[in-house]
C-alpha cells in the first residue's frame, strides 16, 4: 500500500513539473525534438538580404571571368534582335569573322562590367525595403530574387550603365559594330531599308543584369534546398525553418 502511494506521489510530482514547463519546451518534448525559437520578421528579412548578398557575390564570380558570358549558353548575349538585319546582311557579304568578333566583344563587355557589380548589388540589397519577409521566405524557390529584381531593377540599370559603358570602351565594342552597321546602311541605298543603330550600352546593360540575376536565382534555390549552402548562422536559422 505504501509502495502504491509512493508511486502515485512520484507520478503527481512529475506531472506538476511537466505542466509548469515552458509551453514551447513542452511542445518540443511532445514532438520528440528540442523546439526552436520563433523567427521574427526582422530576422527573416536579415536572412533574405544575406541570401541575396551571397547569391550576387557568387553570380559576379561566375560571370566576371573570361568566357563567363561568351561560352555560357545559359546567359550568352546574342546579336541585338533589333539589328538582326545588320547581321544577316553582314553574313551575306561574307563578314562572318567580323560578326563573331562583335558578338564576342558584346559578351566581353558584360564580363568586364560584372567585375564591378558587387558594390552596386550590395547597396541595392541593403537599401531594399521588405515589409513582409515571411511572405517571400515561404514563396517559390526564387521569390527573394524576383523581389530584388522588381524592387531595384531601375536603380541597378542606372548605376550599372556607366560601368557597362566603361567596359564597352575597354573592349572597343563600337569599333567592331561600326563596319557591320556601315555595310548594312550602305545596302539600304539599294533595298530601301532603314538604317539601324541600336543602343549598345542599354542592350549590354540589360543582358548583363539578366545574366547576373540568372545566377542569383540559382544560388537562392541552393540555399533553400541544401543546408550546406547556408554559409552563415542567420542563413541556417532562417532557411533551416523551411526544412521542418
Amino acid at each position: 500500500m505504501k509502495l502504491r502511494l509512493s508511486l502515485y506521489a512520484l507520478a503527481l510530482s512529475i506531472m506538476v513539473s511537466f505542466i509548469s514547463c515552458d509551453p514551447a519546451m513542452v511542445g518540443g518534448i511532445l514532438n520528440g525534438i528540442p523546439s526552436s525559437p520563433a523567427l521574427s520578421n526582422a530576422e527573416v528579412i536579415e536572412g533574405l538580404r544575406e541570401a541575396l548578398k551571397v547569391g550576387t557575390g557568387k553570380a559576379v564570380n561566375f560571370t566576371s571571368v573570361t568566357d563567363g558570358f561568351w561560352k555560357n549558353p545559359l546567359i550568352k548575349i546574342p546579336f541585338p534582335a533589333e539589328a538582326e538585319k545588320v547581321k544577316t546582311t553582314a553574313l551575306n557579304l561574307g563578314l562572318n569573322a567580323q560578326v563573331e568578333k562583335f558578338e564576342m566583344n558584346l559578351n566581353r563587355a558584360a564580363e568586364r562590367a560584372a567585375k564591378e557589380a558587387t558594390s552596386v548589388f550590395v547597396n541595392a540589397i541593403t537599401q531594399m525595403t521588405i515589409e513582409d519577409g515571411f511572405k517571400i521566405l515561404k514563396g517559390d524557390s526564387t521569390a527573394a530574387t524576383t523581389y530584388l529584381n522588381n524592387a531595384t531593377r531601375t536603380e541597378l540599370t542606372t548605376k550599372f550603365s556607366p560601368i557597362v559603358q566603361k567596359a564597352i570602351d575597354e573592349v572597343n565594342l563600337t569599333s567592331f559594330y561600326e563596319p557591320l552597321a556601315s555595310a548594312y546602311n550602305t545596302s539600304t541605298i539599294f533595298t530601301g531599308g532603314q538604317a539601324v543603330n541600336p543602343d549598345l550600352n542599354a542592350y549590354v546593360t540589360q543582358k548583363a543584369l539578366d545574366g547576373l540575376f540568372h545566377y542569383v536565382a540559382s544560388e537562392e534555390k541552393k540555399i533553400r534546398k541544401d543546408p550546406a549552402a547556408r554559409v552563415s548562422e542567420i542563413l541556417r536559422k532562417v532557411f533551416g525553418s523551411l526544412d521542418n
